[in-house]
């Protein structure tokens, strides 16, 4: 038996520190290197409340704050453009995703396969998307690269991924540096917090200490309220992680008092441990997107019209297989809106 199914073989679950230690474990089987050093691994195969309240975006001088997810390009097939013929030559498309999600990009610890594979809402997208853009076996017309969340950009500019399928949020602060796609997905920030604890949301921070992921527009959103006197100075936000994983983990551990992150994603994480819950109603209105480098015109159009297809067909299979457990199976709230592309 290999090291990585006696490790999967002795997790029965994903709750509390004990799993998500053996988790993490399982992640540095696979990613021990730094991000430019990371081994390349061949493709394989419910929040609740009344809704968003507000939309917020990082500032940007070419860019309105709730019109960021319509900065796109027009969709469309011709491939003839250079970034597209790069892709095409080397034979697969280099995509920097999580790990670590539970059911948007993750390596079951359960899994029969020594492989563990990624697999997860996101990780469909990615093998859809290299599929229509490659074509050939999906076995091998795709590599995956763990991108840490506030590594996301700097691997897009550097050239190290084609782009990115992680939780990623369109804002106008990211349009000055990556170009995206149209959105794939709405979601809004939330609060994570154990259940026997007295935050009942976002409004209810005040004296507590909050962990975010560095590089996060959650992050971004605590630090605006604060200058705005929207979230109380005595809400200490100077917890920050590479990973957004982590917070759960300082959580479960009892080192702060409550995440802010995508309701999508606290949804993951309040199933895998039934020891925390989410408070309060998303505060935010927030939408994903597939990240490029800006100059990709090809590549971007290409994509959106790969997104145009999914949405008809494939994105509420996906939806429903990994998303419908823990955000319900009324997927409206999380569709992306119609694109409106500039």
């Amino acid at each position: 038996m290999s090291a990585a199914r006696r490790l999967r073989a002795g997790l029965k679950g994903w709750g509390g520190v004990g799993a998500m230690g053996a988790a993490c474990a399982l992640t540095a089987v696979f990613t021990l290197l730094p991000l430019r050093d990371a081994p390349l691994v061949e493709g394989g195969a419910a929040s609740g409340g009344q809704g968003p309240t507000r939309v917020t975006y990082a500032k940007a001088d070419d860019c309105e704050d709730a019109d960021a997810w319509k900065q796109s390009l027009e969709p469309s097939s011709d491939e003839s453009g250079t970034t597209i013929a790069d892709i095409k030559k080397k034979g697969y498309l280099t995509v920097g995703v999580d790990q670590n999600s539970y059911r948007w990009g993750y390596r079951d610890p359960n899994s029969e396969s020594d492989k563990a594979e990624l697999e997860g809402f996101d990780i469909d997208l990615a093998h859809r998307i290299a599929d229509e853009i490659v074509g050939g076996d999906s076995t091998h017309n795709i590599r995956f690269k763990a991108v840490p969340t506030n590594q996301r950009i700097p691997a897009i500019q550097s050239g190290q991924v084609d782009m990115v399928v992680r939780t990623m949020t369109i804002s106008c602060k990211r349009l000055e540096e990556v170009a995206f796609s149209a959105p794939y997905f709405t979601t809004g920030q939330q609060v994570l917090a154990p259940r026997s604890s007295t935050i009942d949301g976002y409004d209810s921070l005040a004296k507590t200490k909050i962990c975010t992921a560095s590089g996060s527009t959650a992050l971004e959103t605590l630090r605006d309220d604060q200058k705005k006197g929207d979230l109380p100075s005595s809400a200490d936000i100077s917890t920050t992680v590479p990973n957004q994983l982590d917070c759960l983990v300082r959580l479960q551990l009892g080192e702060v008092d409550a995440v802010v992150t995508d309701g999508a994603l606290a949804a993951s994480q309040a199933a895998q441990d039934p020891t925390v819950d989410l408070k309060g109603d998303p505060f935010t209105t927030e939408y994903y997107g597939v990240a490029m480098k800006k100059d990709a015109e090809d590549l971007v159009r290409r994509v959106n019209q790969v997104l145009e297809d999914y949405r008809d067909s494939g994105w509420q299979q996906s939806y429903d297989k990994w998303l419908a457990p823990t955000l319900g199976e009324d997927a409206a709230k999380s569709r992306p809106p119609t694109p409106d592309y500039r």
